[in-house]
């Protein structure tokens, strides 16, 4: 059994730019991974004046929400810190998309990503761990997606993953040799999104810290891009953020080669500048 732990980031009312990350970790190293992260989040919390429920990376880094009273190499310090143990203990996942692209697709209920931006990012993550734990040799068990807390979104998508839409085969499908040429193999409804327990399960980000990690991560990508197209926040932030970007993809799973799909290309045609689908 794998656990993937998923977050999100960003606010189509003042962003283009959202994310969503997933932190996958093998069942039989959840108590020392959980250990090491509860510890790591509640040295940081203990820093605060108020000491909160719950880390928002955002308010950290930005200093609002009382972490101004925090010295800032602290809170540097405490993301990079996630983002190495992230690296050094599980797979990452991520989507990205910008909402203007999205809504420039005119999409409603009756799309395979039910015409939300949501779902959208949330079936890619699955189809992604779909492609990669597929092809684990011995895989010997299957993938729990243990999302933030989302009631609007979270009936759809145990319901999604569930029917697995044969619109999603493209993302995660594999290749065999047919009369000495290469070819893709056909999904069928019995191994359609097979490696994903069928129904999906919400937690509370206070309730978890590495929901609250994968929230340090999602800011992360987000940062990145936002960085990119219009400039860093506060003095040295875009090298701050360009270091753990780069840092973090050394760990993230890519689309990879895939057959020609309506999937593909949409995903490809929503993504924010600068990210490498």
């Amino acid at each position: 059994m794998k656990f993937c732990y998923v977050d999100e980031s960003g606010d189509e009312t003042q962003s283009d730019v959202f994310t969503m990350v997933g932190f996958l970790i093998d069942a039989y190293r959840w108590r020392r991974i959980t250990r090491d992260f509860d510890a790591l989040v509640l040295g940081i919390r203990a820093e605060h004046p108020k000491n909160p429920s719950e880390i928002k990376t955002k308010n950290l880094l930005n200093g609002s929400k009382g972490w101004n009273k925090v010295d800032p190499d602290i809170r540097k310090t405490f993301v990079r810190e996630a983002c190495d143990l992230v690296v050094n203990d599980g797979q990452l996942y991520a989507s990205a998309l910008s909402f203007e692209k999205l809504r420039a697709k005119g999409l409603n209920s009756r799309h395979p990503t039910r015409g939300t931006y949501w779902h959208a990012a949330s079936m890619y993550l699955a189809s992604l761990i779909q492609k990669n734990m597929q092809k684990v040799a011995g895989n010997k068990g299957l993938t729990v997606l243990i999302m933030d807390d989302n009631q609007a979104g979270m009936p759809a998508l145990s319901d999604a993953i569930y029917a697995a839409d044969p619109w999603f085969d493209g993302l995660y499908q594999l290749r065999s040799t047919k009369r000495g040429k290469s070819v893709w193999i056909p999904r069928t409804q019995d191994n359609r999104l097979e490696q994903i327990v069928n129904t999906a399960f919400a937690i509370k980000s206070d309730h978890s810290s590495l929901i609250q990690i994968a929230d340090v991560l999602a800011y992360v990508y987000r940062r990145h891009l936002e960085v990119l197209a219009a400039g860093e926040g506060w003095p040295g932030e875009a090298d701050f953020i360009s270091e753990l970007f780069d840092l973090l993809e050394t760990k993230r799973k890519k689309l990879g080669q895939h057959p020609d799909c309506d999937a593909a290309a949409f995903y490809k045609g929503i993504v924010p500048d600068g990210w490498n689908i």
